[in-house]
């Protein structure tokens, strides 16, 4: 199986590379207008990574008077592997070198099955892209999981909604079965990152950005960098407290945000509104279905429910309540709402908003956006191809 084998040789080669990753094709003349080089050496250090095979010249750049330059970009033959494992599905893409996703596939997927499972649906899925002709080869993979992970040795950390994964070796693991380097990271932090790349937070330095599905989690970004934390557990928000002696939580303790307004939480909730027949709309569905997700309580909500609506608003004030204390912790620029959750929509962003405005100090809200994430479910994949680039794109 081919695998890039080259890595830039220094600080301005990486650069360089990332610089071509996030704009596309460009010219030396402009290249050298963002980085601090010299021409001769920014000359030199082009002409190395032409060397390398890591970029290619691309055609003749637009006049800036004397005589035209190549264009230059990353080698097209590049291929990367982005997964996004979540609690019930696993999402698969290939991409190219500027991280533009050339096939995806997802497929439903319980991530307690365990590693040895999830891992195999992954094998077949990504065997599964190549086969169509998309990639000979991967030169690198990123891997999101939905729990705590360990960042440098890529190993999940007692991570509560996956029994079974915890201290299993992700990175080595799959590294030997694709043949190329991988990198594993939490599925909030990728998250943050797809929506930096390529969705509403390209133009943000810091920001947060809070996902929202089985579990919930926060991805901190600083500086235009994933803020991990000494451990790598930054942003687990999802056990803060929001219900002093409230409900039990996977994690052991009582009243955390999760297991009030989470997608199971909200699951919950519904089945019990249902049973008490306190939503007719919700009981249809209960009876027709054998069960309820955040889906039925958004398209309930969509109907006009009222009980659907309320408890969207109760978990959107919780959330809230949460992105608060970080708001005004953390005073980002940008609040990004996204995960599995968001399909109850603009209901749920404006009881986040509304408590958010109301809690935090007006000097932290004032030009404060608070969005949905533009990506959806390819957020996570673009994220980890990032990821994996990062590492790539780094002098070895």
């Amino acid at each position: 199986m081919r695998r890039m084998t080259a890595r830039p040789a220094n600080g301005h080669q990486a650069r360089l590379l990332k610089l071509l990753r996030d704009g596309g094709p460009n010219s030396r003349a402009q290249l050298g207008d963002q980085v601090d080089l010299s021409r001769s050496k920014l000359a030199v250090e082009v002409d190395r990574l032409l060397e390398t095979g890591l970029v290619v010249a691309d055609g003749l750049a637009a006049s800036r008077g004397g005589r035209r330059s190549h264009n230059i970009r990353l080698n097209p033959g590049l291929r990367f592997l982005g997964v996004d494992i979540g609690a019930t599905s696993v999402d698969v893409a290939v991409t190219n070198a500027e991280l533009e996703i050339l096939g995806h596939l997802n497929h439903p997927m319980d991530v307690r099955e365990g590693p040895v499972a999830v891992f195999e649906q992954v094998l077949a899925m990504a065997a599964k892209l190549r086969a169509t002709g998309l990639a000979e080869g991967y030169d690198g993979a990123g891997i999101g999981v939905p729990g705590p992970v360990r960042f440098p040795e890529g190993v999940p950390v007692a991570p509560p909604i996956m029994p079974g994964w915890d201290g299993f070796p992700v990175r080595e693991a799959l590294s030997q079965e694709l043949g190329c380097p991988v990198m594993v990271d939490n599925d909030v932090n990728l998250m943050a990152m797809g929506e930096q790349h390529a969705g509403v937070a390209r133009s943000v330095g810091d920001f947060l950005c809070v996902k929202i599905g089985t579990g919930i989690g926060c991805g901190i970004v600083v500086d235009g960098h994933v803020h991990r934390g000494t451990t790598g557990s930054a942003g687990d928000i999802g056990h803060i407290q929001a219900v002093p002696d409230g409900r039990p939580c996977a994690c052991g303790n009582q009243g955390c945000l999760e297991a009030h307004f989470s997608g199971a939480a909200l699951a919950r909730d519904a089945v019990e509104a249902a049973q008490q027949g306190r939503s007719a709309e919700l009981a249809a569905r209960l009876e027709a279905n054998g069960t309820l997700s955040a889906v039925d309580v958004a398209a309930a909500a969509a109907a006009g429910d009222a009980t659907a609506l309320d408890l969207i608003r109760e978990g959107g004030t919780r959330t809230g309540q949460v992105i608060a204390g970080l708001v005004s912790f953390f005073n980002p620029g940008l609040v990004v709402i996204g995960g599995g959750v968001t399909g109850l929509g603009h209901t749920l962003l404006a009881a986040i908003r509304t408590q958010v405005y109301r809690q935090s100090l007006p000097l932290a809200t004032g030009n404060l956006p608070i969005v949905l994430g533009e990506l959806g479910p390819t957020a996570g994949v673009i994220g980890a191809a990032r990821l994996i680039s990062d590492h790539l794109f780094s002098p070895a």
